[in-house]
């Protein structure tokens, strides 16, 4: 397996020194730690700092350059001091620090920039890609993994989503970092959610600095910076901010095939107020076809969900590079950071309950909302890890109905898809009683918690989204799930930018008199089922000869003939579309991974998982 950047860390250990010659980079460059041990391998770029026995080095999208990194590495003399330095280094990267022999690697929060770990011949190693360390460590598939992402596809969240597919290859939790001394190796959380303290005013003004500062100088050293700006909020931001300073800008935004899709209105409006920017659209014509390629896998890391679009992803890609696009700012992320989720009522009604049946009774005749179930969720809060395990007692539940609201700890309740075989369920099973051990609270209060589950689970498929555009020689930015953005956004008191009656109040206030007021004030959403539904009448046979000789069938995780029934009915709702999307990243990933899995375990016996100590 190869990989078209990462980076691998190694212990201050004897035995890592041999370990340099089984990281399967060409072309790297080996940082060392102060014993001249390798220590990082890597083809990525880095801003480095020395201050005698002290490495630290940065790998990604950082407010620090060299001078100041060296500054924070002055300050410290023991790995603890790491701690003090990192809020200063918050952005979109990994930190990775050797200090007297010890060792400490830690990703973005948003999950963007991950972290995994393993062990080879009993010594620690850490990098940013599962497939470089499964490479490392002769890894075959994790059944337990696979078969929960088979069974529940995009409804799954962290723990249970991101935990990867490899054996004996283990994600690291955002919020976690691993620290290393010598050979002894445990997990210790190195960030904890902001207290909610401010005002919907108060915490526009912070957005606003902070969404400003992350966009800033963002035109690349060689070719242009290009911007989404499809006549959305979150993309006309990020487009009005760029074009402060980028003066080679130009804009972007798809065709649409939809005759109610207003975006091209918008995206005229707010075209008209950038005067100096190129704005470019790519016709619904030249767009491939939605599910087209269904058979061409992503990467070897894991199962890419977002499979429906991977033809138009890299053909957008390719586009832009034509046209001389070497970075590309986009506006994923908005959405999961503005608009929370209602878990936040939870809080409310024990310390505001005036306010707190205000925004219930708004919810409920807005988006019709069952009143006495809801109330009752909001008066019996389950725990996190009760609510993991109630998923796994009903994962074949019959789906419950569309119109309710999402006040657990989840995004929503977890049911298998009908084609997924018995022996698929009880591993998926498996899977999910061992996410209620693993899973801790991402904040205090539960409405804080769904924000960071849903930020972490979709930067989890933005990650692999990235590679696509990598395959071009462009490099995609989001600038919204920016650690500085999400801790901004966090700050301010949940019900003051959530609710019913306004979209993105938090957003819009922050943004007002920079964002044309037409979009700031935008009350509709682009529509794009169209596409989806043209897409999948006109690949199907494509799709169906993909699972007419499937290998998660050969593994036994789900029935083809089932599958092939329910595709080839009338569809009621999107359910069978979106679950086919994840299931075909989970297969063309399969087939990828093939030449080295093992033969299949049965359900009950776990996966080997490196011994960890948690601090």
């Amino acid at each position: 397996m190869t990989s078209s950047a990462g980076f691998v860390v190694l212990p201050d250990s004897i035995g890592a020194g041999e370990l340099r010659v089984a990281v399967p980079f060409e072309s790297a460059r080996v940082y060392t730690h102060a014993s001249g041990r390798p220590w990082l391998v890597t083809r990525d770029d880095v801003v480095l700092a020395t201050a005698g026995p002290v490495r630290l080095a940065v790998i990604g999208r950082s407010p620090v350059d060299a001078d100041r990194l060296a500054e924070l590495a002055a300050r410290i003399t023991d790995l603890s001091d790491v701690d003090k330095i990192v809020g200063a280094v918050l952005g979109s990267c990994h930190l990775v620090a050797s200090v007297r022999g010890q060792v400490r690697i830690q990703g973005s929060l948003s999950g963007l920039r991950r972290v995994f770990r393993s062990r080879v011949h009993g010594v620690p190693v850490a990098s940013d890609r599962a497939d470089v360390l499964a490479t490392m460590t002769g890894a075959g598939i994790d059944e337990e993994a696979l078969a929960v992402r088979v069974a529940c596809g995009v409804q799954l969240g962290p723990p249970a989503g991101d935990r990867s597919t490899w054996s004996g290859v283990v994600a690291v939790a955002p919020d976690h970092c691993v620290l290393w001394d010598r050979d002894e190796e445990r997990e210790a959380r190195w960030w904890h959610a902001p207290p909610a303290e401010l005002s919907l005013e108060q915490g526009a003004a912070v957005v606003r600095e902070a969404l400003t500062e992350v966009v800033r100088g963002r035109a690349p050293e060689e070719g242009r910076l290009s911007s989404d700006l499809s006549g959305g909020m979150d993309s006309t931001t990020v487009c009005f901010l760029a074009a402060r300073d980028a003066p080679d800008l130009f804009s972007f935004r798809w065709g649409e095939a939809e005759a109610g899709n207003d975006d091209a209105l918008y995206a005229a409006q707010a075209a008209r107020e950038l005067p100096g920017v190129e704005h470019l659209v790519l016709p619904q014509s030249e767009l491939p076809e939605i599910f087209a390629d269904p058979d061409v896998p992503v990467t070897e890391e894991e199962p890419y969900v977002m499979s429906r679009t991977i033809a138009r992803t890299r053909h957008n890609a390719r586009w832009l590079a034509q046209r001389g696009s070497r970075r590309h700012l986009a506006g994923h992320g908005g959405d999961e950071v503005f608009c929370p989720l209602p878990g936040y009522l939870h809080r409310l009604i024990r310390r505001h309950p005036l306010t707190a049946w205000r925004h219930l009774r708004g919810s409920v005749a807005l988006r019709r909302w069952p009143l006495w179930s809801t109330l009752g969720q909001i008066l019996t809060p389950s725990t996190l890890d009760a609510w993991w395990r109630m998923q796994a007692d009903r994962l074949t539940y019959p789906a419950p109905p569309l119109r309710r609201a999402v006040l657990a700890w989840g995004t929503g309740p977890l049911r298998a898809s009908p084609w997924v075989t018995d022996g698929g369920v009880e591993l998926a099973r498996e899977a999910l009683r061992r996410a209620s051990e693993d899973a801790h609270p991402l904040a205090e209060d539960p409405g804080l918690h769904q924000l960071m589950l849903v930020v972490q689970a979709n930067s989890a498929r933005y990650r692999l989204l990235a590679r696509l555009y990598e395959e071009a020689d462009v490099e995609l930015e989001m600038p919204y799930l920016d650690d500085r953005v999400i801790e901004a956004v966090m700050r301010v008191r949940p019900h003051e930018h959530g609710g019913p009656w306004r979209y993105k109040p938090l957003l819009s206030d922050a943004m007002r008199g920079l964002v044309p007021a037409e979009v700031l004030g935008r009350s509709t959403k682009g529509e794009f089922g169209e596409d989806v539904r043209v897409g999948l009448r006109s690949n199907l046979p494509v799709v169906l000869e993909l699972f007419a000789d499937s290998a998660l069938a050969s593994r036994g995780l789900i029935d083809p003939d089932d599958l092939r029934a329910r595709l080839t009915a009338p569809q009621p709702d999107n359910t069978t579309v979106i679950a086919l999307e994840s299931l075909i990243g989970c297969e063309t990933w399969l087939r990828t991974a093939a030449p080295t899995i093992p033969a299949p375990r049965q359900p009950g016996t776990r996966t080997g998982e490196p011994d960890l100590a948690t601090g």
